[in-house]
């Protein structure tokens, strides 16, 4: 066997590790937001009687946030790595912050939230009328809504970009990513189905990572043979 075959099969782990990652954090994040909406009565209103008929939707869902954040970070750590020596300090530096930054706000929103349901389960009465309790359904919506999804419109963009100057990914694929980002920009609604763009993003790309990923593991290994 030749000598380069386990140089080829090292190049292949991170593309192959990042897609795993990647498409790790869709599912679960996807889920996740696909039943906390199944929880709410309306795009912003976390009544009583929702809280009720699906609390279990909801626990899940939180449950399942800080796994998505894991295999995110993972992600976010492969693709640097196999980016290597083309990898442009600027927008990787905004690609990490901006993907930490996502993470952070999620955590802090997912907390608030668990807070507000455990809190509720304790006194559910007395809480559903509460201005506190409505201040952290708030500030909860903020944090999610208006910062954390707006980071990752720009963590969307900052890889874009790294992709347009190294051409490590299609054109139509970059292009794509600046569309899907600016519509996370300047999304001014709370609705919970414009956050499932950034894990469909991420899925998108992560199978497709896959796909070249194990074409071109195929290939080089029958030309080192």
């Amino acid at each position: 066997m030749d000598q380069n075959v386990p140089l080829i099969r090292q190049s292949l782990k991170s593309p192959r590790a990042a897609a795993i990652a990647g498409i790790i954090f869709a599912v679960l994040f996807g889920t996740g937001m696909v039943l906390i909406r199944l929880t709410f009565s309306g795009d912003r209103e976390l009544s009583s009687l929702s809280l009720e008929k699906n609390v279990g939707y909801f626990s899940i869902a939180l449950g399942l946030f800080p796994f998505a954040g894991i295999a995110f970070l993972w992600f976010i750590g492969v693709v640097r790595d196999h980016l290597g020596p083309m990898e442009d300090r600027l927008f990787s530096t905004i690609f990490l912050g901006s993907g930490l930054l996502f993470l952070g706000m999620v955590f802090t929103s997912a907390a608030i939230a668990g807070a507000l349901l455990a809190t509720y389960a304790a006194k559910s009465q007395e809480l559903a009328d509460n201005t506190v309790y409505m201040f952290g359904q708030e500030v909860m919506f903020r944090v999610f809504y208006t910062y954390a999804m707006r980071m990752a419109g720009l963590c969307m963009i900052s890889l874009g970009t790294i992709w347009t100057r190294t051409q490590a990914m299609p054109r139509w694929l970059a292009f794509l990513t600046y569309a899907l980002a600016l519509v996370l920009l300047i999304s001014l609604g709370f609705s919970l189905w414009t956050t499932l763009i950034f894990p469909s993003w991420v899925f998108m790309i992560s199978v497709f990572i896959l796909i070249l990923n194990l074409r071109g593991g195929s290939e080089l290994a029958q030309e080192a043979l």
